[in-house]
């Protein structure tokens, strides 16, 4: 047998490089897309910022004037004068401890401000600071006075007795200052005169050799 030749075996190697071209040129080069292909990343949605209302403070109702007394003068020192606060209501009595006096009563607004009022236009127009003193003016026979009263601690404020004596009506008033001293007046069937001393501890007063108890007054 014979083997075949350079010739033909170049021959079949042209062969084979032809088909293989023709083969790569038939299918040709694609490019797969890569499954994790970076994608822009879509803007985020832009939230609208809206600020909220305030809320509305809530207004303050001022306390009621807490239940207390007070004591004082007058700034020209022709009378005393004390104020009895209990809920939201008050009592006055101006005393000049001879023979003029005057009961007063009224509200105690919320401000802390005080209109009291009593017979013959008697008028006492105050302000209560911080629970601790009232200050104002008081009208009473035509005179016209300025005042403060302090905040007052037993035994001293404002006391008041009233009964019958030996067939007459008994009607005393007194104010105890902070340092003892007492103003008073005391009417026997509307007829004042000064008052006696009571025993700041107990309220006991003797009038007409009969013994009366006082009481702190109050609205």
């Amino acid at each position: 047998m014979k083997r075949p030749g350079p010739l033909l075996t170049l021959l079949a190697g042209l062969v084979l490089g032809l088909f293989l071209l023709t083969l790569d040129a038939t299918t040709g080069t694609k490019t797969a897309s890569s499954p994790y292909e970076e994608k822009s990343p879509s803007p985020a949605p832009t939230r609208s910022t809206v600020s909220p209302s305030p809320s509305p403070t809530p207004s303050r109702t001022p306390a009621p004037a807490p239940n207390a007394d007070y004591a004082g003068r007058t700034d020209d020192d022709a009378a005393a004068i004390a104020v009895s606060v209990r809920d939201g209501r008050a009592i006055a009595y101006f005393c000049d401890g001879r023979t003029q006096e005057s009961w007063l009563k009224g509200d105690v607004q919320d401000d802390g401000t005080l209109r009291l009022t009593g017979k013959n236009g008697a008028k006492l127009d105050g302000t209560l600071h911080d629970n601790k003193r009232i200050d104002g003016t008081v009208d009473v026979g035509g005179g016209h006075h300025a005042f403060t009263a302090d905040r007052a601690k037993k035994p001293s404020g404002l006391w008041r007795a009233t009964a019958t004596v030996r067939s007459a009506k008994i009607d005393g008033g007194w104010i105890v200052l902070k340092d003892g001293t007492q103003v008073g007046i005391l009417t026997r069937d509307g007829k004042p005169s000064p008052a006696p001393r009571i025993d700041p501890e107990t309220g006991t007063v003797t009038v007409d050799g009969q013994q009366l108890t006082a009481r702190p007054a109050t609205p």
